[in-house]
């Protein structure tokens, strides 16, 4: 892809626009900076390298002058001026599809509705536990893009990506792509279940017959897809023995044509969970893809410790357990975090709805929760699903459902916080929503101040 002289729109300043713009100006690309918000800050070495800056709307005029247009992952392709640029023959891409191009190492994608950044985190130790140089980045934190950015080679890249990024590739094509499970999520962007869906399957649209697709057998909408699948498919199993794949019964079993079965022990894993299972052995299954061997794959995941705000024991208050699980943005998220803990559980949700049904949570909230404390712009919809099943109190503030949760608690009760909702109604992030959780719970104990909220 030849990029000097090009003219490029790079739409949405966050982390990805900003790292995009930098690769751009390096390869001798004319950029226009484009973002919703009226004011941005613009780094000194872009204004002297010239890119143009546009604030405060997307103007049909600046989008149908462009040779390429790179949009941000939160940025919507059915907005009219994408609509009208690629009715004009302009490409219109995401960062993740940009970056490929200028890959040389074998890419091994990541997607799911829950439990991506944990598989992908745990795949890069794991390469790197073999003595790989591996970059590990995407949708977890560094955009991908940064990747080939940097003169040193790698022998591995490892990328967790996103529907979004997903809904704007052409060449995109992983050696390993991953596909952990499927549930309602970004249904407030992705028009149905089954938008949402086809976007995540895009994932192995273009993968062919070297390439391995690992998907996850106990989800019936994941296995559907393999139909779909050019790709050589490995499935993953928690519940069902498979004749070909990798499945757990107390161990875990690695079956492969015309190959020994291989087997290897879990106990001592750090990760806990059903739902963390299921990313461990995803994990392993891409091990495997990539020949390493069975000794590194196990010590890796029985070592690796997990992630912030996924799961995590936060302190004991007055012999009260506190989980933090603030990425546990959707319901499905929250579903999980519910099946890992015994009862009486006391439960903190809500935040900015995403669209979804809160229905899914009804079973789990009358057998396991004593109370449920709600928070944020979709609280009266989880009250008017879920409140009649357990006494439900609503909350202004984290650090007030934190104390309500505290004062209705018993010795040996568990309070968790998984919010079934994104973050942005009352936080910057959810590790900000996390953040603020933990230091309400430090409160407690007399050993934090509040945390200071979204401005």
């Amino acid at each position: 892809m030849e990029l000097t002289g090009k003219k490029v729109l790079v739409v949405g300043f966050g982390k990805t626009g900003f790292s995009t713009t930098r690769f751009l100006l390096q390869h001798g690309a004319v950029v226009t900076l484009n973002d919703i918000q009226n004011r941005i800050e613009l780094p000194r070495e872009f204004v002297r390298q010239g890119v143009t800056v546009e604030t405060g709307a997307h103007r049909i005029e600046t989008f149908v002058h462009q040779d390429c247009i790179v949009v941000s992952p939160g940025v919507s392709l059915m907005q009219r001026p994408i609509i009208e640029a690629r009715s004009r023959g302009i490409e219109v891409i995401s960062e993740i599809e940009l970056a490929f191009r200028f890959l040389h190492a074998p890419l091994i994608a990541v997607t799911g509705t829950n439990g991506k950044t944990t598989t992908t985190a745990l795949i890069g130790s794991m390469l790197q536990q073999a003595g790989k140089k591996v970059f590990v980045g995407g949708n977890i934190g560094t955009p991908l893009i940064e990747a080939v950015m940097v003169p040193e080679s790698f022998d591995y890249v490892v990328a967790e990506v996103s529907s979004f990024q997903l809904e704007a590739i052409e060449q995109f094509r992983p050696a390993v792509s991953v596909l952990l499970n499927l549930t309602e999520d970004h249904l407030d962007r992705h028009p149905t279940f089954e938008d949402y869906v086809q976007a995540k399957a895009a994932i192995f649209k273009n993968q062919q017959a070297s390439d391995v697709v690992v998907l996850n057998y106990d989800d019936p909408h994941v296995r559907s897809l393999a139909q779909q699948v050019r790709a050589r498919v490995c499935f993953f199993s928690t519940t069902s023995r498979l004749d070909e794949g990798i499945f757990y019964n107390g161990q875990v079993h690695l079956q492969q044509k015309h190959t020994p079965e291989q087997t290897f022990s879990l106990a001592g894993a750090r990760l806990q969970g059903a739902h963390n299972r299921e990313n461990m052995l995803a994990a392993a299954a891409v091990g495997f893809a990539c020949g390493l061997p069975l000794e590194i794959i196990r010590t890796s995941i029985v070592s690796f410790q997990g992630l912030p705000h996924r799961m995590e024991f936060v302190a004991e208050v007055d012999g009260i357990a506190f989980y933090n699980d603030s990425k546990g943005t959707n319901v499905g998220a929250c579903v999980r975090s519910l099946e890992s803990l015994d009862p009486p559980i006391i439960l903190i949700a809500g935040g900015k709805d995403k669209g979804g049904s809160y229905q899914p949570l009804r079973e789990l909230v009358a057998q396991k929760v004593k109370a449920l404390i709600v928070i944020g712009e979709a609280q009266d919809r989880i009250v008017a699903e879920l409140g009649a099943l357990v006494p439900t109190v609503r909350a202004e503030s984290l650090e007030a459902a934190v104390a309500q949760a505290f004062s209705r608690a018993c010795v040996g009760d568990r309070v968790l916080l998984s919010p079934a909702c994104a973050s942005f109604d009352m936080f910057q992030s959810y590790e900000h929503r996390g953040r603020c959780f933990r230091e309400a719970v430090a409160k407690l104990a007399g050993t934090a101040q509040p945390c200071t909220p979204k401005t």
